[in-house]
C-alpha cells in the first residue's frame, strides 16, 4: 500500500510477541525481527525465539490506523519514523541477514578508540581500547532511529568501501 508509513511500537516489557498477534488478527503489517537463543536445562537444548530490539514492533501502516495502535495494552508508545527511506532500507539489511541465518545479535554502538571491557572467555574483565580488527570484522547494522545496532561476524576479506 503505497501510502503505508513506518512506524515504532515500543511495547510494554515482554509484550513483543503480543502485539505482533494483535497486529495479525487485525489485519495491521508488522515486523518482529527474532534470533534463535539456545538453553540448556537438565542436559535438554531448549531453542527460544528472542526479540533482536527488545521492547520494539516494526509497524507497516496507513497513518489514520495509529490511534488503534495506540489503543492497544501491549503499546506503551508509538513513535512515527520521519526518514522512512533510510528506516526501511537500515530494517530490511537487518532482516536479510537474520533471513540468511547469521549470527546476528544486538550491539552497543562500539567504535575505534573507544574503551571496553571484555565479557567472556579467558580475557573475561581485561580493559582497554578498540584500536584495530584483523582477521574478521564485526559489522553494525544499525537502526539509527531507536539508536540500535546489531552485529555480524564477516571475514575482512568480505568487505569493500561503500
Amino acid at each position: 500500500m503505497p501510502n503505508n508509513l513506518w512506524y515504532v511500537a515500543h511495547t510494554r516489557p515482554r509484550q513483543e510477541k503480543k502485539l505482533v498477534e494483535h497486529c495479525q488478527r487485525n489485519g495491521f503489517a508488522s515486523t518482529l525481527p527474532c534470533y534463535n537463543c539456545v538453553h540448556k536445562y537438565r542436559g535438554k537444548s531448549v531453542t527460544f525465539r528472542k526479540p533482536l530490539f527488545p521492547g520494539y514492533v516494526f509497524l507497516h501502516l496507513a497513518p489514520e490506523l495509529k490511534g488503534a495502535i495506540r489503543q492497544s495494552d501491549h503499546v506503551a508508545n508509538l513513535l512515527e519514523v520521519y526518514d522512512q527511506e533510510t528506516f526501511h532500507r537500515q530494517l530490511t539489511d537487518i532482516l536479510h541477514a537474520l533471513e540468511l541465518e547469521l549470527e546476528v545479535r544486538l550491539a552497543p554502538a562500539i567504535g575505534q578508540g573507544m574503551r571496553v571491557r571484555i565479557k567472556g572467555g579467558p580475557l573475561r574483565g581485561v580493559e582497554g581500547w578498540v584500536e584495530q580488527r584483523q582477521g574478521y570484522s564485526i559489522v553494525l547494522l544499525r537502526l539509527d532511529f531507536i539508536s540500535q545496532a546489531a552485529s555480524v561476524k564477516v571475514d575482512a576479506d568480505l568487505l569493500e568501501l561503500s
